[in-house]
């Protein structure tokens, strides 16, 4: 018997990503997140309105959950640093959805204004976060004439990539790669101290 259709959005997120990660991205629907949260249908339209807004969601949630657990994290920024990326690189194998979720949304942006304005404010938010641990990092760019900002995005951006190559590429040496990155950045904020 379906649950009373009072349920937190949030619930039915939870609901959306065990979907994802027991039938993958290709078989989630709105039908299959009302069932796996035994609610109707109609409850989880009322919340999300479409497949490609309850996706956004998912991405919101697991991307907040991600940069929240290094936002709080009393360890110095160097230290922040490397459990982004860590947590960057988990997500482009342990975690495939969720770059999976994010690209296929990337996609969608180009027909749809709604979901490209609303990814466009997420990235804008890595990108300041990661602008401000760069600036508490290295206080300036190690750099003359490419400002930290420029550097915060092009580093979300080159995470954003290496996700796109490990998805693609099945003997992408994405293990190599996080390390080099994570060497590259501890050599950078040497220079800087």
């Amino acid at each position: 018997m379906a649950k009373p259709n009072v349920i937190s959005k949030e619930t039915l997120i939870e609901s959306a990503k065990k979907c994802i990660s027991e039938n993958g991205l290709e078989k989630l629907t709105l039908k299959s997140v009302a069932e796996q949260a035994n609610v109707s249908q109609g409850t989880v339209y009322y919340h999300f309105r479409t497949k490609e807004k309850l996706m956004l969601e998912v991405v919101r949630h697991v991307c907040g959950s991600s940069w929240a657990n290094v936002k709080n994290s009393r360890l110095p920024s160097i230290e922040k640093m490397r459990e982004a990326l860590l947590s960057a690189k988990f997500r482009t194998k342990e975690n495939a959805d969720y770059h999976r979720l994010f690209l296929t949304l990337i996609v969608s942006s180009f027909q749809n204004e709604q979901i490209k304005e609303q990814l466009s404010h997420l990235l804008q938010s890595e990108n300041q976060y990661l602008t401000k641990e760069l600036t508490q990092l290295w206080g300036e760019s190690p750099i003359d004439g490419v400002s930290l900002t420029a550097w915060g995005i092009m580093l979300n951006a080159l995470i954003d990539g290496l996700a796109i190559q490990s998805l693609i590429s099945d003997d992408f040496p994405s293990e190599d790669v996080y390390q080099e990155l994570e060497l590259m950045l501890l050599k950078l904020t040497e220079k800087m101290t």
